[in-house]
């Protein structure tokens, strides 16, 4: 198993991605919320992986977080989610926002995700249940933490309609640790008007 990459970013496309690492270039397939993390390219970087292997090919998947790497294997374990479906599931909403999507039972905010009908979100909020406070998931409710606080920014914009790739973008690269969650909106509102 390939637990991570260390390297040297050589070119991005998403979902795609070429890290070279000791003259060796690894294609990987990532998130775009890894990819709002990544550096330039040329620039060094390191990525969890998670290796898949399948009859007709082996693929190799990065991320920029624990959290989100937890995710993607936990989405894979439910029937009926693949890879392409578990990338699409994290690259429209945050670790922390989907947990909340499951303890909330958010059916609206899950089928907002392209590639995410009424059938599947409802597979998801039944088989994710009990495994979003098991695998290292959840933040500790009732603590301010970065993603707990990017989590409810993220969960605000989605309830004034904006789409879960905006919300994504709007929120990439703002400080959390500084920032409350209400100063958080405010600045992805002000990007918004702005731009």
């Amino acid at each position: 198993m390939i637990g991570f990459l260390k390297g040297t970013l050589i070119s991005k496309r998403p979902p795609e991605l070429v890290v070279d690492v000791g003259g060796i270039g690894y294609e990987l397939q990532a998130p775009m919320s890894t990819f709002y993390q990544l550096p330039e390219s040329g620039e060094s970087l390191t990525l969890l992986t998670h290796l898949l292997v399948r009859e007709d090919a082996h693929a190799l998947y990065g991320f920029s977080t624990e959290a989100e790497r937890a995710l993607f294997r936990n989405l894979l374990k439910v029937s009926g989610v693949g890879a392409r479906i578990a990338l699409g599931i994290l690259s429209g909403i945050s670790v922390e926002g989907f947990r909340r999507c499951v303890l909330d039972r958010d059916l609206v905010t899950l089928t907002r995700i392209p590639g995410i009908g009424r059938k599947t979100a409802e597979r998801l909020l039944v088989e994710m249940a009990d495994r979003v406070d098991q695998s290292g998931l959840s933040d500790l409710e009732g603590k301010e933490t970065a993603s707990g606080v990017k989590g409810e920014a993220h969960g605000a914009l989605l309830a004034l309609g904006y789409r879960p790739v905006e919300v994504t973008r709007m929120l990439a690269d703002l400080d959390t640790a500084q920032l409350s969650s209400e100063e958080l909106i405010r600045e992805a509102l002000k990007r918004v008007h702005a731009g």
